[in-house]
């Protein structure tokens, strides 16, 4: 496997994220989705990494900067056949590691709240995430998990 930084020109990647959005929408209340859309990924704020097995993508996480000392982790996916098979481990090690590289000093991320997401809270606290207040343009949300952690 490997970890390449995408420009999300391929229709590889666009599918993958499509169907991260359905995912989402299909356990998440609309008005507590915060998945970004393929047009938003490809922001200049924004830096994107697939996760590749040969020719098939299997994994996919973002950074959104904030500002110039804080940025949003955004986007982690393992394709579900994938799921609990070390790809998020390896993903998020990458994106803290290069985080930092980038000049960063702290990340933050918001996550559900339901039991859906409870692995992804428990991989987020493994690597050093706490649990916080919302941050940005966030707002209190029941069906919403806020964490960050210093780099």
């Amino acid at each position: 496997m490997k970890i390449v930084v995408d420009d999300l020109s391929g229709p590889r990647i666009a599918e993958f994220l499509d169907e991260h959005v359905r995912e989402m929408r299909s356990i998440t209340p609309l008005e507590s989705k915060h998945a970004l859309d393929l047009d938003a990924l490809r922001g200049p704020e924004v830096t994107f990494w697939s996760v590749m097995d040969d020719d098939t993508v299997v994994g996919c996480g973002a950074v959104k900067r904030l500002d110039t000392v804080h940025a949003e982790l955004k986007s982690m996916r393992a394709a579900p056949a994938r799921k609990r098979s070390g790809i998020a481990s390896l993903l998020l090690h990458h994106i803290l590691t290069e985080t930092r590289r980038m000049g960063f000093t702290r990340l933050s991320l918001e996550t559900g709240a339901d039991e859906f997401f409870l692995p992804a809270r428990k991989l987020y606290e493994k690597f050093g995430f706490a649990y916080c207040a919302p941050f940005a343009t966030y707002r209190p949300d029941p069906n919403s998990a806020f964490m960050t952690r210093k780099l």
